[in-house]
């Protein structure tokens, strides 16, 4: 059983105190999208930016964008890449993911 250790606003963590980055791929092509504390938090903002890339969905097709998978994992601070920023939810519309 994994060691469950409660975190200030009632999350729990995976008994690691390593981030947790939400992750945007894209084919071949992965970027880090955020960076949470929590898997909670993690797991709320991949399902969110799924909601956007689902509201835009018809017109990523008509315009034969490839559509973007979220996944979350844990990762240490310095496996962040120099000058990391937060992608927007449809960062990758203004080539944020090449």
């Amino acid at each position: 059983m994994p060691d469950r250790r409660k975190q200030p606003g009632g999350e729990t963590s995976h008994g690691d105190d390593r981030p947790w980055a939400v992750i945007a791929t894209i084919g071949r092509v992965v970027r880090i999208a955020d960076i949470h504390m929590t898997h909670a938090r993690a797991e709320a903002d991949r399902l969110w930016r799924e909601q956007q890339v689902k509201a835009y969905l018809g017109f990523l097709e008509r315009h034969e964008q490839p559509v973007p998978r979220y996944t979350i994992r844990p990762m240490s601070r310095s496996q962040l890449p120099r000058g990391w920023r937060r992608m927007p939810a449809l960062g990758f519309l203004n080539g944020r993911m090449s």
